[in-house]
This record gives structure tokens, C-alpha cells and sequence, in this order.
């Protein structure tokens, strides 16, 4: 069965976070190894963000690489700088924001073996120019169908749950 959290809470710093979590049937280190590879970026991407990765390929993920993307957001070009902060092999590694539409990104990606499988955790602090009403109106509406598309998509690329699978 997939795994599929999508919590926000406000901590007093003002940040939004968001926790997406997915159990797939493949192993740790095939896992680890698609998620570290920047490319399946696009792949587990939605069309309507037309989401290209502009850093020459290929990208070595460790602390301090820097990958340069390119979407369209509401149909306006964004161009976003991130940097893997936190690079940990078959655990887990944490990008940020350096340029973007968010005041704030950090997000950390997390890997654990689970049931056979893997499970994957997302979790991302975010703040928004405009503030709560901004986040409320628009960006958590985006971020709900990006992360929706995305757990179908890596559903399809890593394999179905199995019925017995964990929830």
C-alpha cells in the first residue's frame, strides 16, 4: 500500500512544512540510487511545471553541488539554484534553496528499509512571499498536485505496493 502524508504546521518561526511519505517495493540501495540520481527529477515531475534540469549532466551529488533548474510556475519562467547540504549514502541528503520562488526551501529527502522495501520520506520547511494567505490561496494547491503526480509516478517507476505491503 503507498504512504501518503501531507502535513502542514505552522511553527513559530513561520515556516509551512509538509511531510510526504511512500513505501515502494524495491530495495534501499536501488532506491537510494534512483532519488540520488538528479535527473529522475524531471521524471517524477509534472508536466505543467515544463521542469528542466539546466546543470550539465552528470550531476555528482555530495555536499555543496549545485543543480540550476528551469519551470513555469502559473505560467511565469522561474529559474532555481539548489545545494545539497547534507549528503548521507542509503540514509538520506537535504537540498536548499540558493535562488527561487520560495523565501525559504529546505528539503529533506530520507531513506529507510522498511518491510522489504523502502520507505521514502519527503519533508520540506518552506516560507512564501505574500505569507499564510499566499500559501493558503495558491502555493499549498500547487504543492498538494506536485506531490500527488509525483507518488503516482514513482508508484509506476518503482513498482506497485503489494497488497500486504505497509500503509
Amino acid at each position: 500500500m503507498i504512504r501518503f502524508k501531507f502535513d502542514q504546521r505552522k511553527p513559530e518561526d513561520g515556516d509551512s512544512i509538509i511531510t510526504f511519505s511512500q513505501w515502494v517495493p524495491t530495495p534501499l540501495n536501488e532506491t537510494f540510487l534512483f532519488f540520488s540520481n538528479a535527473q529522475n527529477l524531471e521524471r517524477i515531475t509534472p508536466p505543467f511545471l515544463k521542469f528542466r534540469i539546466l546543470t550539465p549532466s552528470p550531476i555528482e551529488m555530495r555536499v555543496g553541488a549545485l543543480i540550476d533548474y528551469q519551470l513555469k510556475l502559473r505560467g511565469f519562467p522561474i529559474k532555481w539554484r539548489t545545494e545539497i547540504t547534507e549528503w548521507e549514502p542509503q540514509k538520506g541528503f537535504t537540498d536548499i534553496q540558493i535562488r527561487g520562488p520560495y523565501q525559504k526551501w529546505v528539503h529533506r529527502h530520507q531513506f529507510a528499509a522498511d518491510n522489504g522495501g523502502t520507505l521514502v520520506t519527503d519533508t520540506i520547511h518552506y516560507l512564501v512571499p505574500g505569507g499564510s494567505l499566499v500559501n493558503r490561496l495558491f502555493v499549498k494547491p500547487d504543492l498538494d498536485k506536485v506531490f500527488g503526480y509525483r507518488r503516482e509516478i514513482i508508484a509506476q517507476l518503482l513498482g506497485p505496493p503489494q497488497p500486504d505491503s505497509p500503509e
